[in-house]
């Protein structure tokens, strides 16, 4: 027989793996062997206490946790033991207890469970069926309101609503029920919602479940929402056996519905609460475990928790300040080279990690370009996006109007009601007339039913083509994307919608540094960037990653790239104490990934939404000490003049190249209404030149120098 438990535990560990009945809070620190705590924990239980398996519930949040931990248990105390333990996610346990207990629900034994594509079908059914415009309450916005209300237990003839939105929201809601009723089919949060409320008004099941259950295990405790907390409250109401383990300060999924609190519910429901701290780190430095709690002791309302380690202080942090996005990406690289010359880390042992998706696009150009592969988790690769891939077909047929391909990606996205047989059709056109698509368009070739859908899709593309020569590329890409109704379309108000638009405005942002330069060689640029040859998924190289999918991982050397206010924190945290709480935990845990080196990056100007301006840095950089540091942050003004000799000395040419305009990188100048400022560049405009100048005040401004009135001084 394996040992009762396992030798190689700590002491706080042990406490926990051995603690008494009753509930139980287990503050898990990164990198403090939570995983090995709640398995042994299930492995005491079932060895030392002799409890017999189908009485032990464990939670986990993904299949891959489950299936990891029923791998180890089958290593622990062998498979005879853990067949019967009922292990699995909430949503998967809540699944299998509802098909015995169906009927007291409303639906079937063999009811379909709807996915994210299967609800907002139905979401959309109940807008039609209500007669309300999809494009006036978007289907994905609705659903998010349905969905939040689901995880906080609100049933449709509960819900208050607060604005007119909400309102027809909650009418929406109970069609999207009736309709899921309709289909013998339950959501995702069916599942949770159904299952508590069954629990909470059916004594019998209740008092079943509830004996049945002497012992309840809960993973990553800080990540239920209010269904799953008051679920795993239910079940274990009768024997109180409740054992949680979890970290406050890595709680970063509010925006899914999550609710760090829950912990402290847990502390004022059970008086009787034992608490045990994990607080011995295995993972980083003692250096990096400083800098965390640096960050993460701002916030209010927290348990404090030491972290320590035994792997020595380590190597300061280093804090480096670039120009820009494409410089900071370039530095990443180049550092990556000196890391792998030196034999100080191998590719796959390097992480990246930004706040948003959007992020990865100049990161990724920076290692196609330097020829070195790279791998992208949690997240499509930039280029390959939908939202970029239909944004560069609407560019392609502004281009090229005979670009078919590119015609038909697009011609009903947004929606325009034109289908295949439509398609078909116009192509048939086209080949028995010997012209382009386009042509059919513009000359009216069709008729009937299928011309009057596309006559306004037509006028728009003729007016793109004709302004194709006339614009810049970002002008014509702005042209495209609100007059298209692409625009309006991806940004529905929901979390997805606003990532899907950072992407397109980082797009924009690519659009805008082609200056002046031909749509064909934009296009053309992109399309060489946007399918390297070098990316083999199965070599080791850097990931590139959300810190929200960093969530668990750990790599030797990690990135944090754009700690600037607006990017890390997000803007969306200014006015929200709890989302600002959020934005500082979210750096936590990604500081707390590193084992042994940090870079801590930020640009000086960032293309953000399309345009390029002045970064402030990330107020969470205030609060590491110096002493942790390898660099320091500088003033704008500062950096500023440091850009201007790194510029010269990097690109000896540039100044000559220069003196066809009247203002130089480096000159300082005045502005009757801005003030005194410093150039950063200076573009020739046919007659007139296009001066980029950062003001004292850190504000930075695009001025004509024919009529802005801008002077040298």
């Amino acid at each position: 027989m394996a040992p009762s438990t396992p030798d190689n535990l700590n002491p706080a560990q042990r406490k926990a793996v051995e603690c008494k009945d009753g509930p139980v809070l287990v503050i898990a620190g990164p990198g403090s062997g939570k995983t090995r705590v709640l398995t042994s924990r299930v492995a005491y239980l079932l060895q030392v206490r002799d409890v017999f398996p189908y009485r032990i519930m464990a939670v986990t949040f993904t299949n891959k946790a489950a299936r990891e931990m029923r791998e180890r248990l089958n290593r622990m105390v062998g498979v005879d033991k853990t067949s019967d333990l009922r292990l699995g996610t909430f949503h998967s346990l809540c699944a299998r207890f509802l098909r015995r207990e169906a009927p007291q629900v409303g639906v079937d034994r063999d009811f379909t469970i709807y996915d994210a594509d299967d609800q907002l079908t139905a979401v959309k059914a109940a807008l039609s069926q209500l007669n309300l415009d999809e494009k006036r309450y978007k289907p994905g916005a609705i659903h998010h309101v349905i969905s939040t209300a689901k995880n906080e237990l609100i049933a449709p003839e509960d819900f208050k609503p607060d604005t007119y939105f909400n309102e027809i929201a909650k009418r929406v809601y109970e069609r999207y029920n009736a309709i899921l009723r309709a289909n013998n089919a339950l959501d995702f949060d069916d599942l949770l919602m159904e299952m508590v409320r069954l629990i909470s008004s059916n004594q019998s099941v209740r008092e079943r479940l509830q004996e049945r259950t002497l012992h309840v295990l809960v993973d990553e405790f800080q990540d239920t929402n209010i269904a799953q907390y008051q679920l795993v409250s239910l079940i274990a109401g009768k024997h109180h056996n409740l054992f949680v383990v979890g970290d406050p300060d890595q709680g970063i999924y509010r925006w899914r519905g999550a609710d760090h609190r829950n912990v402290l519910r847990l502390q004022q429901d059970y008086p009787d609460l034992q608490t045990i701290a994990l607080d011995q780190n295995y993972r980083s430095t003692q250096v990096i475990l400083d800098s965390a709690m640096a960050v993460i002791q701002k916030n209010p309302n927290r348990k404090p928790i030491r972290l320590f380690t035994e792997r020595g202080q380590g190597v300061k942090i280093v804090l480096r300040e670039l120009f820009n996005e494409n410089e900071e990406a370039q530095y990443v690289v180049d550092t990556i080279r000196e890391l792998q010359d030196q034999k100080a880390a191998e590719p796959g042992e390097i992480a990246i990690m930004y706040r948003t998706n959007a992020q990865s696009r100049a990161i990724e150009d920076a290692f196609v370009h330097a020829g070195m592969p790279y791998r992208l988790v949690g997240a499509t690769r930039f280029y390959a996006r939908k939202e970029i891939k239909d944004v560069l077909a609407y560019m392609r047929i502004v281009n090229n109007p005979a670009d078919t391909i590119s015609l038909q990606r697009i011609i009903n996205m947004p929606p325009r009601g034109v289908g295949e047989k439509t398609f078909a059709l116009l192509e048939q056109t086209a080949r028995a007339n010997n012209i382009s698509c386009f042509d059919v368009l513009t000359q009216g070739k069709l008729s009937g039913r299928s011309a009057k859908i596309l006559s306004e899709f037509a006028a728009k593309w003729q007016q793109w083509v004709r302004l194709r020569d006339e614009l810049s590329v970002s002008q014509i890409f702005d042209q495209v994307i609100t007059t298209s109704g692409y625009q309006d379309f991806i940004k529905d108000g929901t979390e997805e919608g606003e990532d899907r638009w950072a992407n397109v405005t980082e797009l924009r942002s690519v659009a805008n540094a082609a200056g002046d330069a031909p749509l064909s060689d934009f296009l053309a640029d992109v399309a060489l960037v946007s399918e390297p040859d070098n990316l083999d998924e199965s070599l080791s190289a850097p990931v590139l990653l959300t810190l929200h999918a960093a969530k668990g991982l750990e790599f030797r050397v990690v990135f944090i790239v754009g700690l600037e206010d607006g990017l890390l924190p997000h803007s969306r945290s200014f006015d929200d104490p709890e989302e600002m709480a959020e934005e500082r935990r979210l750096l936590y845990v990604g500081i707390t990934r590193a084992k042994d080196r940090l870079y801590l990056l930020r640009a000086f100007r960032r293309g953000m939404w399309g345009q390029s301006d002045v970064a402030a840095p990330s107020r969470f950089l205030a609060d590491l000490p110096a002493s942790l540091l390898d660099g320091k942050a500088k003033k704008n003004r500062a950096l500023q003049e440091e850009v201007v000799s790194w510029k010269s000395a990097a690109m000896p040419g540039l100044s000559s190249f220069n003196r066809a305009t009247a203002f130089q990188p480096g000159d300082r100048v005045y502005h009757q209404r801005f003030g005194e400022g410093t150039v950063l560049r200076s573009v020739r405009q046919r007659d007139d030149e296009e001066v980029e100048v950062t003001f004292d005040d850190g504000k930075a401004k695009r001025l004509s120098a024919t009529i802005s009135g801008l002077k040298k001084i």
